[in-house]
């Protein structure tokens, strides 16, 4: 069945025709409007690009704004340079304010790792500002690691893998595809000139020991993501990479950049001489942190930026009388409302089918599945139609958005970054699984849609942010330990509770500080829940594709593709280790060529422990660091037979937070707590026997009372 259908009938189908002629007459006006957008006596094009002032061909100083908006039009060969860092202009969008330059094919090649920063020159960002939601950052070769970030803005780093073939395979994969073989591509989510990039080998990303490694043969490209899907373009580029370091490919490089009028806001602009808003009938707007740019009114077109550049949009149609060309215009509107309407009825069921929606009410009963579902149009309201503005920030499993429901709750709207089938299936996965949790430390999920192409989900709004911008902060003061201890205690108790509480076992394959959302009173609240899996009461292990994050993934789980509930266990070892150093798992390699949990434990087990740990906490409470860091060493031990459950970890945390809330001392504790506290492995917990054998089932008394003791 089409998706498209307009009425049946022949007079409105006529209409439909007629107004589609009048909608081609109307698309020439902005064309007409939009010839006079440079200014008298200067070059309008070069090579087939309109130049529009601000910009300008260099030679006459008043035909552009300043040298920051110079071009070069270089005939042999014939290409549109900027001026000051020479990168060729492809395209240039003054309406959008956004211009296509070609950064080219940039190799890295000769080391065994890179760890460093790389720049795209554009004026020290003062115009200009490389535009990370539009572009993508392509790594192609393999045998590697790959993560980009934004330095220093707190920004978390962005990764992929690019795997090799069988040895006869080539390096590069020249097809069109980037699946992680032979290619890989990431996103950032702050616009930025400047990046930090990092080159791991696989093979070292996953061992505690880093030996000598062959050299990098890898290209890095920044393309418009839109165009880097296109398969003839993505050949083109991913050919000359494979064919020699340096080669010129047949298409260039189309990297969106973002630019602005000035670096002031408006209000310091109207006071200036070089106020950039010059037509009449233009307006002014701030683009923080950049600066502003202008837009002509409503009903305008043309160069906001020239003195009478917006110009009204005039119609002109010999209808034979006013009377009959308002009914004409009123027909289009009707007809064009009815078709909009009945195509939007039969995309959003569609989308529901396309969505997985059946299988939804499958997983889900009923009657909760329709109290879940949210109709697109309240989630449009609510962000304002996911205003960039409302943008929250984004994750291994979509974009979240900031909105306001019309019943006044404050809620975190979860969009999924591509249309494709594992996408889906990870989000109604999380619909499934969070629509049976109910815990205090678990984010609270509200509901769904699914009448658009990418499904929508909706949470309750954490609003301070993750624990892991809150731990890497640039002061030497983070979080303190009080408060570390008890979000540790917190995310243990919703790892438990996920375990062995909820209807099904859920293991939730991918804790780390970032999926870790903190309330304004610093309550943790697990969240992310798109890889997660759950488990029959039945079954402890199920073998499935990897997924996680580096730095924090089980090396068992990696290794054989078996997935239990102590692959969670090991992720939160690496956190506990994470909030005793404030150092990052997924980036840290110590002088001796350790990662951080080789090199933690290292400092364990040889007594100097304080030389890793931060400082903040050995000068807060170094004893208690001593503890945690035990029972770290014990959620990372390599087999995960012998790691603790989270029951057991959550039972230890809570005995060393009751130890330390005791202002009369030990002598008051339970006796079970300072057994606890002094086994230092499963197995030696275990020798203790009787009522402190940390590994027996819990009686249905004590999960009854220890259900009361944790809300959920």
């Amino acid at each position: 069945m089409p998706l498209l259908l307009f009425s049946p009938y022949p007079t409105m189908h006529t209409l439909a025709i007629a107004a589609l002629h009048l909608l081609q007459f109307l698309a020439t006006i902005p064309t007409l409007s939009s010839q006079g957008m440079t200014l008298p006596g200067c070059t309008s094009t070069c090579h087939n690009i309109n130049i529009s002032y601000p910009f300008g061909i260099g030679g006459d100083e008043r035909c552009y704004h300043n040298d920051g908006f110079k071009l070069v039009c270089e005939q042999d060969p014939p290409i549109l340079r900027m001026n000051t860092a020479g990168y060729q202009v492809i395209k240039m969008k003054i309406p959008q304010r956004v211009i296509y330059i070609d950064t080219g094919l940039n190799p890295l090649l000769g080391n065994n790792s890179y760890d460093q920063n790389w720049s795209v020159n554009l004026l020290d960002d003062k115009y200009y500002r490389v535009s990370t939601a539009q572009n993508a950052f392509i790594a192609l070769g393999c045998g590697f690691n790959f993560s980009i970030s934004v330095p220093g803005a707190g920004a978390n780093a962005s990764t992929c893998e690019s795997r090799c073939e069988l040895p006869s395979y080539p390096r590069v994969r020249t097809d069109g595809t980037c699946s992680n073989i032979g290619c890989c591509y990431n996103t950032v989510a702050e616009d930025s000139n400047s990046y930090h990039i990092k080159l791991v080998p696989l093979d070292e990303a996953n061992s505690t020991l880093a030996g000598p490694r062959d050299p990098f043969n890898a290209t890095l490209i920044m393309e418009k993501e839109e165009y880097w899907k296109r398969p003839e373009e993505a050949i083109s580029l991913q050919k000359y990479a494979a064919a020699a370091p340096g080669s010129v490919p047949e298409v260039p490089t189309n990297t969106v950049v973002t630019w602005m009028f000035g670096n002031s806001s408006c209000a310091e602009a109207q006071k200036s001489a070089d106020y950039g808003c010059l037509s009449d009938n233009s307006s002014c707007h701030d683009e923080p942190p950049l600066g502003y740019s202008c837009d002509c009114h409503p009903g305008y077109g043309g160069n906001p930026y020239m003195i009478g550049g917006c110009l009204g949009l005039v119609i002109a149609i010999g209808l034979g009388s006013g009377i009959f060309a308002l009914l004409f215009i009123l027909a289009i509107v009707v007809i064009s409302r009815k078709a909009k309407a009945r195509k939007a009825r039969i995309m959003k069921e569609f989308f529901f089918k396309q969505n997985r929606g059946l299988l939804l009410q499958q997983l889900v009963d009923k009657d909760i599945a329709e109290r879940m579902i949210f109709c697109l149009e309240e989630l449009n309201q609510a962000t304002n139609s996911f205003d960039e503005a409302r943008k929250l920030g984004g994750g291994g499993h979509g974009t979240v958005y900031k909105g306001i429901l019309s019943d006044q709750r404050i809620v975190a709207i979860k969009r999924s970054r591509h249309a494709i089938k594992r996408e889906i299936d990870d989000f109604i996965n999380e619909v499934a699984i969070l629509s049976q949790v109910n815990h205090r430390n678990v984010v609270k999920l509200f509901g769904c849609c699914l009448e658009t192409e990418v499904p929508l989900l909706v949470y309750e709004f954490i609003s301070n942010g993750t624990l892991h911008e809150h731990l890497h902060v640039s002061d030497p003061q983070s979080l303190s330990w009080k408060e570390r201890m008890r979000i540790a205690l917190e995310i243990a108790r919703s790892l438990a509770y996920l375990h062995s509480s909820a209807s099904v076992s859920i293991i939730h394959r991918d804790i780390k500080t970032t999926n870790i959302l903190l309330d304004d009173q610093l309550i943790a609240k697990v969240s992310d829940f798109g890889a997660s899996r759950g488990l029959p009461i039945y079954q402890t292990a199920v073998t499935t594709t990897i997924q996680g994050t580096f730095g924090y993934l089980d090396p068992e789980y990696f290794q054989t593709s078996r997935l239990t509930e102590k692959s969670d266990v090991y992720s939160f070892g690496v956190i506990l280790v994470e909030l005793l150093t404030r150092k990052k798992p997924s980036s840290y390699i110590s002088p001796e060529g350790f990662n951080l949990v080789s090199q933690f434990s290292l400092s364990v087990s040889e007594d100097k422990l304080c030389e890793i740990l931060d400082p903040q906490v050995v000068e807060e409470n170094i004893e208690e660091a001593r503890e945690v860091a035990t029972i770290s060493v014990m959620c990372l031990n390599p087999k995960g037979e012998d790691r603790p459950t989270m029951r057991q970890v959550e039972m230890r945390l809570e005995a060393l937070q009751s130890l330390a809330e005791n202002t009369t001392g030990r002598s008051q504790i339970n006796e079970e707590h300072i057994v606890r506290l002094n086994c230092r492995s499963v197995q030696e917990c275990d020798a203790y026997g009787g009522d402190y054998n940390l590994s027996r089932p819990y009686s249905m008394e004590q999960e009854f009372w220890s259900s009361m003791s944790f809300p959920r």
